[in-house]
C-alpha cells in the first residue's frame, strides 16, 4: 500500500514538474523579440503638457527618438489635451519596422504664421517604415496665412500639416485635419499606404489647401474619407500608379483631381487609378484630369471613375489640357500630355453649369479611348450638355448628355 501511495506521489510530482517546463515554455515564447508588447512612450513623461502656450516639440521628438531606437514595436501616445507643437521631421532609419502613433489629443500649430510658414512642412516623416497613425486632430491654424495670401503680397508659401516621404507601410486611420496652412496630407515617393477614416476640414475658400495629395506612389489606398477644403480634395502627382479611391466625400473643393500634369518636360506619367463610390457637393469640379497646356513626356492611362454622385457640381466631368494658370509659360503651345484608357461609370446627379461633361484635349496628342457608360447629368432640370474637342472614344447604356465623343 506505501509503494502504491509512494508511486502515485511520483507521478503528481512529474506531471507538476512537466507542467511548470511547458509553462515556462510558453512564457518564453511570447517573451521573445519578435512577439513582445509593444513599448509606449507618453510624451507627457518627456516634459510635453497639454497648454497652447507650452511648446511640446520635444517632447515629441524625444519620444520619436527612443521609439525609433527600439528594436521592438513601440508606441507613442498622446493624451487627451491640446499640444502645442512646431515644425518636426521625424527621419527613418528606425531599428524597427512598427512605430504607432496613437493620438487621442489635439496637436496644435503656433498661431502666428510666420514661425512654421516657411518651412514647408509642420509634421514630417522621411524613410520610415511600417508607422501607422491612429485618431487625434492635427489644428494647422491656417486662417491667418489664408487672409495674408488673399489680402497682401510677401507671405511665406505656409506649411503641410503632414507628410510622409520615401517611406513604406504606412497607416493613417481616424485622423482629422483642420485648417492647414497648405496641403492638409502629402504622400510623395511612398509605396504601400492606406488612409481611412480620415476627416480634413478648411473654409471653401483656402487657398492651396488640398486634402489628400499623392505624388510618386505606387499601391496608396484611401477609404471612407471625408474632405472640405478651398482646393482639391485630392489631387494625383505626376509619377503616381495603382492608386485606390472609395468612399471619398467631397465639397467644398475642387473635386479629385489627376493632374496637374505636364509642368516638367520630362515628367513620369498616371497610371491605374480607380475612383469610385464618391460624392461631390458644391464642388467646382467632379472628377477632372488637367495637365498643362505646354511640352511633357508625361502621359495618364487606365483610369476609372466609376460610381460617382454629383450635386450641384461646376463641372463633373472635365479633361483639360490647357491648364495655364496666371497665363505664363505656356500661351500659344500645347499639352505634350496623353491621355487614354478613361473610362466613366455610373456618373449621375445635378451639373451647376450647362455643360455637365467636358473633353478640351491636345490637338498634338488627342485623347484615345475615352468611355462613358451609364451616365446621367442634369442641369435645372433638364439634359445637360457636352463639349469635345481632340478627344476620341464610345458611349454605352444611357448617357446624358449626348455624347460628343
Amino acid at each position: 500500500m506505501e509503494q502504491a501511495t509512494n508511486s502515485i506521489e511520483r507521478k503528481k510530482t512529474e506531471q507538476a514538474a512537466n507542467s511548470i517546463v511547458f509553462l515556462a515554455f510558453v512564457l518564453l515564447f511570447f517573451a521573445s523579440p519578435g512577439v513582445a508588447d509593444p513599448l509606449t512612450y507618453n510624451v507627457l513623461n518627456y516634459g510635453a503638457k497639454p497648454d497652447d502656450n507650452f511648446d511640446s516639440t520635444q517632447a515629441l521628438v524625444a519620444a520619436w527618438t527612443l521609439a525609433c531606437g527600439s528594436i521592438n514595436p513601440a508606441t507613442i501616445y498622446v493624451p487627451p489635451g491640446r499640444f502645442l507643437v512646431r515644425n518636426v521631421v521625424f527621419r527613418g532609419q528606425c531599428k524597427t519596422n512598427g512605430i504607432v502613433f496613437r493620438i487621442d489629443g489635439t496637436l496644435v500649430a503656433p498661431s502666428d504664421y510666420k514661425v512654421i510658414g516657411s518651412t514647408g512642412n509642420w509634421l514630417f516623416f522621411e524613410h520610415v517604415n511600417g508607422v501607422s497613425i491612429y485618431g487625434g486632430i492635427l489644428h494647422g491654424q491656417g486662417t491667418g496665412l489664408w487672409t495674408c495670401k488673399r489680402s497682401a503680397k510677401g507671405c511665406p508659401s505656409g506649411e503641410r500639416s503632414l507628410g510622409f516621404s520615401n517611406s513604406r507601410s504606412i497607416e493613417i486611420r481616424g485622423l482629422t485635419s483642420l485648417n492647414s496652412q497648405m496641403y492638409h496630407i502629402v504622400i510623395n515617393g511612398c509605396n504601400n499606404v492606406k488612409v481611412e477614416g480620415v476627416r480634413v476640414s478648411a473654409s471653401g475658400n483656402s487657398p492651396n489647401t488640398d486634402g489628400i495629395h499623392v505624388q510618386s506612389s505606387s499601391g496608396v489606398t484611401i477609404l471612407n474619407t471625408r474632405i472640405g477644403t478651398g482646393d482639391d480634395c485630392v489631387s494625383v502627382g505626376p509619377g503616381t500608379n495603382n492608386l485606390w479611391i472609395e468612399k471619398v466625400a467631397c465639397g467644398p473643393g475642387h473635386g479629385i483631381s489627376i493632374g496637374s500634369l505636364g509642368k516638367e518636360v520630362e515628367e513620369a506619367g498616371v497610371q491605374n487609378v480607380t475612383v469610385k463610390t464618391v460624392a461631390f457637393t458644391g464642388t467646382e469640379n467632379g472628377v477632372r484630369i488637367k495637365s498643362w497646356g505646354r511640352q511633357s513626356s508625361g502621359f495618364a492611362r487606365n483610369i476609372l471613375f466609376q460610381h460617382a454622385v454629383m450635386t450641384d457640381v461646376q463641372n463633373p466631368i472635365v479633361i483639360d489640357q490647357h491648364y495655364c494658370p496666371d497665363e505664363k509659360s505656356c500661351p500659344g503651345q500645347v499639352s505634350g500630355v496623353k491621355i487614354s484608357d478613361v473610362t466613366y461609370q455610373d456618373i449621375h446627379g445635378t451639373s451647376a453649369t450647362e455643360v455637365a461633361v467636358k473633353f478640351d484635349c491636345s490637338s498634338e496628342y488627342p485623347c484615345s479611348n475615352i468611355r462613358l457608360e451609364d451616365v446621367k447629368l442634369t442641369y435645372r432640370n433638364k439634359a445637360a450638355e457636352a463639349s469635345c474637342s481632340n478627344a476620341d472614344g464610345t458611349a454605352s447604356g444611357f448617357v446624358q448628355p449626348s455624347s460628343c465623343l
